[in-house]
Protein backbone atom coordinates (compact mmCIF):
# COMPACT_ATOMS: atom_id res chain seq x y z
CA UNK A 1 0.00 0.00 0.00
CA UNK A 2 1.26 3.31 -1.10
CA UNK A 3 0.38 6.50 0.84
CA UNK A 4 1.45 10.23 0.34
CA UNK A 5 1.49 12.41 3.77
CA UNK A 6 1.41 15.79 3.79
CA UNK A 7 2.86 18.52 6.61
CA UNK A 8 3.46 21.96 6.91
CA UNK A 9 0.36 23.87 6.49
CA UNK A 10 -1.10 26.29 8.75
CA UNK A 11 -2.24 29.97 8.68
CA UNK A 12 0.00 32.73 7.85
CA UNK A 13 -0.67 36.52 7.31
CA UNK A 14 0.07 38.00 4.07
CA UNK A 15 3.89 38.38 3.06
CA UNK A 16 4.80 35.16 5.35
CA UNK A 17 6.37 32.02 4.25
CA UNK A 18 5.35 28.17 4.45
CA UNK A 19 6.87 25.18 3.56
CA UNK A 20 4.82 21.96 2.47
CA UNK A 21 6.44 18.65 2.81
CA UNK A 22 5.22 14.96 1.08
CA UNK A 23 6.50 12.14 1.82
CA UNK A 24 5.28 9.06 -0.27
CA UNK A 25 6.25 5.53 1.30
CA UNK A 26 5.00 1.89 1.07
CA UNK A 27 5.98 -0.70 -1.24
CA UNK A 28 7.36 1.52 -4.40
CA UNK A 29 9.41 0.47 -6.82
CA UNK A 30 10.02 4.10 -8.71
CA UNK A 31 8.90 7.57 -8.52
CA UNK A 32 8.29 9.79 -11.69
CA UNK A 33 6.93 13.18 -11.45
CA UNK A 34 5.73 15.10 -8.36
CA UNK A 35 3.65 17.87 -7.78
CA UNK A 36 1.36 20.05 -5.48
CA UNK A 37 -2.18 21.18 -6.36
CA UNK A 38 -4.49 23.56 -4.31
CA UNK A 39 -8.19 23.93 -4.35
CA UNK A 40 -10.39 26.80 -2.89
CA UNK A 41 -13.61 26.89 -1.47
CA UNK A 42 -15.99 26.81 -4.78
CA UNK A 43 -13.34 25.73 -6.80
CA UNK A 44 -11.61 23.37 -8.95
CA UNK A 45 -8.50 21.90 -7.95
CA UNK A 46 -5.09 23.32 -9.67
CA UNK A 47 -2.15 22.80 -11.02
CA UNK A 48 0.42 24.69 -8.52
CA UNK A 49 3.75 23.13 -9.25
CA UNK A 50 5.23 20.04 -10.66
CA UNK A 51 8.66 18.46 -11.02
CA UNK A 52 9.96 15.22 -13.06
CA UNK A 53 12.58 12.68 -11.85
CA UNK A 54 14.99 14.60 -13.11
CA UNK A 55 13.84 17.63 -11.14
CA UNK A 56 12.56 19.75 -14.27
CA UNK A 57 9.92 22.05 -13.01
CA UNK A 58 6.85 24.08 -14.10
CA UNK A 59 4.75 26.25 -12.36
CA UNK A 60 1.27 28.02 -12.77
CA UNK A 61 1.93 32.09 -13.61
CA UNK A 62 0.28 33.54 -10.33
CA UNK A 63 3.04 31.56 -8.16
CA UNK A 64 5.71 31.61 -10.65
CA UNK A 65 8.63 33.39 -8.57
CA UNK A 66 7.08 33.15 -5.36
CA UNK A 67 6.93 29.47 -4.81
CA UNK A 68 9.83 26.74 -5.52
CA UNK A 69 9.12 23.04 -5.84
CA UNK A 70 11.69 20.90 -5.15
CA UNK A 71 12.23 16.83 -3.86
CA UNK A 72 14.91 14.39 -2.55
CA UNK A 73 14.24 11.38 -4.51
CA UNK A 74 16.24 9.06 -1.76
CA UNK A 75 13.68 9.62 0.43
CA UNK A 76 10.80 10.09 -2.49
CA UNK A 77 9.57 13.61 -0.89
CA UNK A 78 8.78 16.73 -2.82
CA UNK A 79 8.65 20.24 -0.93
CA UNK A 80 6.65 23.36 -1.65
CA UNK A 81 8.60 26.66 -0.47
CA UNK A 82 5.80 29.15 -0.41
CA UNK A 83 7.19 32.86 0.12
CA UNK A 84 5.30 36.41 -0.39
CA UNK A 85 2.39 34.57 0.09
CA UNK A 86 -1.43 36.11 -0.66
CA UNK A 87 -5.07 35.80 0.38
CA UNK A 88 -5.50 34.18 -3.02
CA UNK A 89 -3.29 31.71 -1.77
CA UNK A 90 -5.71 30.19 0.67
CA UNK A 91 -6.67 26.97 -0.04
CA UNK A 92 -6.27 23.23 0.34
CA UNK A 93 -2.71 22.11 -1.14
CA UNK A 94 -3.15 18.38 -1.89
CA UNK A 95 0.24 16.40 -3.04
CA UNK A 96 0.47 14.25 -6.38
CA UNK A 97 2.70 11.75 -7.36
CA UNK A 98 3.08 9.66 -10.20
CA UNK A 99 4.66 6.38 -9.58
CA UNK A 100 5.16 2.43 -9.80
CA UNK A 101 4.60 -0.01 -6.86
CA UNK A 102 5.36 -3.49 -6.22
CA UNK A 103 2.72 -5.75 -6.32
CA UNK A 104 1.54 -9.21 -4.31
CA UNK A 105 3.90 -10.73 -5.94
CA UNK A 106 6.59 -8.61 -5.67
CA UNK A 107 6.76 -7.44 -9.55
CA UNK A 108 6.53 -3.71 -10.52
CA UNK A 109 3.41 -2.52 -11.52
CA UNK A 110 2.55 0.28 -14.10
CA UNK A 111 2.69 3.91 -13.02
CA UNK A 112 -0.54 5.57 -11.72
CA UNK A 113 -1.44 8.98 -10.00
CA UNK A 114 -1.43 8.98 -5.62
CA UNK A 115 -2.83 11.95 -3.47
CA UNK A 116 -2.47 12.78 -0.56
CA UNK A 117 -5.27 14.12 2.15
CA UNK A 118 -4.68 17.26 1.49
CA UNK A 119 -3.05 20.38 3.96
CA UNK A 120 -5.10 23.71 4.61
CA UNK A 121 -2.65 26.59 4.05
CA UNK A 122 -4.93 29.90 4.94
CA UNK A 123 -3.28 33.08 4.09
CA UNK A 124 -4.89 36.07 6.26
CA UNK A 125 -4.28 39.22 8.33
Amino acid sequence: QVQLVESGGGLVQPGGSLRLSCAASGRIFSVNRMGWYRQAPGKERELVAIITSSSNTKYRDSVKGRFAISRDNAKNTVFLQMNSLKPEDTAVYYCNAELSSYDIDSDWSPPRDYWGQGTQVTVSS
